[in-house]
C-alpha cells in the first residue's frame, strides 16, 4: 500500500537518536516533513540529510518539523547525527513496520543485486495529519530545496 495525497498519515511511535520515542501524533497541529531514506552515512543519504540540515531555519519559519526514518539502529543514527550535526530527529524503524505502512519498503535492485529496503521517499503531512505532498522520486542533493518550494506553493494556496 502506497500513501497518496489526501490519505491519513499512519501514526507511529519509534525510538529516536535522542534516546526518546517520537510519535507522529506528537506533532498534530504542525506540518511534518517525514522523509524515508535507505542508510545512514551513505553518499545520497548524507546529501539529503545535510540538505534538510542546511534549510532547517527555513522549515522552522514555516512551522514545519523534519523527521528522518530509516531501518538503521538508534546507535547508527546517533553517529550519523553527530558526524553531520543534524538538528532534527532520526527515527529507527528497525523492523520496517512504519516504512511498510507508508508503502516505501520493498524489493530494490542495486548493482545487479536484489534486496529488501527503503525506497527514498518523502511525505509532507499537514497539521490535521493528512498527506499533503508525496515524493516517490527524490533527488537527494536538491530535495530539501524542492520540498521548501512545494511547501511554499501549498501554503500560498491555503
Amino acid at each position: 500500500m502506497s500513501m497518496s495525497v489526501g490519505d491519513s498519515a499512519p501514526d507511529f511511535t519509534l525510538p529516536s537518536d535522542r534516546g526518546d520515542t517520537i510519535s507522529l501524533s506528537d506533532y498534530r497541529g504542525r506540518r511534518v516533513v517525514l522523509y524515508f531514506y535507505p542508510r545512514d552515512n551513505t553518499p545520497g543519504c548524507t546529501k539529503e540529510a545535510c540538505g534538510f540540515r542546511d534549510e532547517i531555519e527555513a522549515f522552522g519559519d514555516r512551522d514545519t518539523v523534519i523527521l528522518g526514518v530509516s531501518t538503521d539502529s538508534v546507535k547508527s543514527h546517533q553517529k550519523f547525527v553527530a558526524k553531520h550535526d543534524l538538528p532534527f530527529p532520526l527515527l529507527a524503524d528497525e523492523d520496517a513496520a512504519v516504512s511498510t505502512a507508508y508503502g516505501v519498503y520493498g524489493l530494490k535492485k542495486f548493482m545487479g543485486k536484489e534486496f529488501m529496503g527503503i525506497k527514498r521517499s518523502t511525505f509532507v503531512i499537514d497539521p490535521e495529519g493528512r498527506i499533503e505532498i508525496a515524493y516517490d522520486k527524490v533527488k537527494a542533493a536538491t530535495h530539501a530545496q524542492t520540498v521548501l518550494e512545494d511547501l511554499d506553493a501549498a501554503l500560498e494556496g491555503v
